[in-house]
């Protein structure tokens, strides 16, 4: 292990520190403004490394980096008819228990003058609003992110230009070798007097904008004569080529072969090309659904980390990675030979794609999750609302403190699924080649 892959996984912990304490900021800024007392304001778990009191605030950095929190008073609403500044016996049932010790600890930190500062009393919209601003947050430095990639830096693409890489020569699909023979016969390519960096622009008075244009008009070609516009060093030039007919992988199967298809015999080179930003809504809305679907077919995902951890199957490159692996690959990225500029757009992609992930996984409406009290907040409102239409009298705040056990079993899963998937990121880590 070289000192840049530490460097690599160091910067990425950097970003996603960031990336936590924006999200907490999400929650801390709405709260205040709604008159929540926030106590306190932590960018990690574990110890505490370096807090400041600020009013009535307390913002710090712990030792581990792997979440963040705010810390607002009453979150939980106290038992109907209860005395908040009274004490009372502790329930013995162990569901009724946990719920009980959770109402005293949502109380604990209330004091005199702080009945309408209180989270629960807050109105439903208020709480929604609160309760999504951390995703709302990892959404928009997702956005940023992506358009500092596509529009600042842009996307490999593969480009009709000529590589250094192109063979001069016919090699038979059916042998693996790159190197050339005396035998063998000049491609097309070489024949018309193709050079690397030359800009393939027309096929047969076709426009060619992109390779997979080059590629499709030049196998839909087949054998045969055909005009082929070129710009070399910054002038057109029009070359007479004649196409053969060659055997070829599948574009979208390489398991298939296309038979007798047009053959040219060049390699395309890989750009980075800037898109707009319209283009990156596109790209976000694609990713969302790709990640929308992951979501829902997690537990089918974990089965595979399982298999991939404890039985060394291949892991899912679509599948789930964990903040060691993904610590992981930014080391490898940051120790690549790749270009600087390939560097910091992958650096930035691993951000983005982390940003959105978290935001979305924060909006499934189970507790502990952030979803879960945004779902608390839309039932209050909608009974509310429901009441006022019927003109009965307005019902008393949804106490999420109700399914506290089906929280704690869910963090629990939560935890195990976490442990799952940083074993599984240090046995069988999931790599830049897959």
């Amino acid at each position: 292990m070289n000192w840049l892959y530490l460097v690599g996984i160091v910067i990425f912990l950097l970003g996603l520190m960031f990336s936590i304490a924006m999200h907490e900021i999400g929650h801390l800024v709405p709260a205040k403004i709604f008159g929540v007392r926030v106590t306190q304001y932590m960018v990690g778990f574990g110890s505490t490394a370096w807090s400041r009191r600020k009013g009535e605030t307390e913002y710090g950095i712990k030792w581990i980096p792997l979440g963040g929190y705010i810390r607002m008073i009453g979150m939980l609403p106290p038992r109907p008819g209860d005395d908040p500044t009274k004490l009372r016996s502790t329930a013995t049932g162990p569901f009724q228990g946990l719920i009980e010790s959770a109402r005293d600890a949502a109380q604990e930190e209330v004091q005199p003058g702080d009945e309408d500062r209180v989270f629960y009393r807050k109105k439903w919209w208020q709480k929604v609003i609160i309760m999504s601003g951390g995703p709302a947050m990892n959404f928009v430095l997702a956005f940023v992110f992506f358009s500092i990639l596509l529009v600042g830096i842009g996307l490999p693409t593969w480009a009709p230009i000529v590589s250094p890489d192109t063979n001069t020569c016919v090699i038979p699909m059916a042998e693996q070798r790159t190197a050339c023979k005396a035998s063998d016969k000049p491609t097309p390519a070489a024949q018309a007097g193709l050079k690397a960096g030359d800009r393939m622009v027309s096929f047969d008075g076709q426009q060619i904008a992109s390779w997979d244009d080059a590629t499709r008009l030049i196998r839909s070609h087949g054998a045969g004569p055909v005009a082929l516009g070129i710009v070399r060093d910054g002038k057109p030039i029009t070359l007479n080529v004649s196409l053969i007919a060659q055997d070829r992988p599948n574009l979208q199967d390489p398991e298939k072969i296309d038979k007798n298809v047009g053959f040219l015999g060049v390699l395309p080179t890989q750009i980075m090309q800037t898109q707009s930003v319209g283009q990156v809504v596109g790209y976000m809305g694609d990713l969302t659904a790709r990640v929308a679907g992951s979501l829902v077919n997690l537990p089918e995902k974990m089965v595979g980390i399982w298999h991939a951890a404890f039985s060394g199957e291949a892991r899912d490159p679509e599948g789930p990675v964990g903040v060691v692996g993904a610590g992981r690959i930014g080391g490898e990225i940051f120790s690549s030979d790749m270009s600087n500029e390939n560097k910091l757009a992958f650096f930035i992609n691993l951000l983005a794609g982390f940003n959105l992930a978290i935001g979305m996984f924060n909006l499934i409406p189970l507790l502990p999750l952030d979803g879960g009290h945004i779902a608390g907040g839309l039932w209050e409102g909608l009974k509310r609302a429901y009441a006022k239409l019927l003109r009965r009298p307005e019902p008393g705040y949804v106490d999420i403190a109700k399914v506290l056990p089906l929280t704690y079993a869910i963090a629990l899963v939560m935890m195990i699924m976490a442990g799952l998937l940083v074993y599984a990121d240090l046995v069988n880590p999931l790599t830049l080649t897959g």
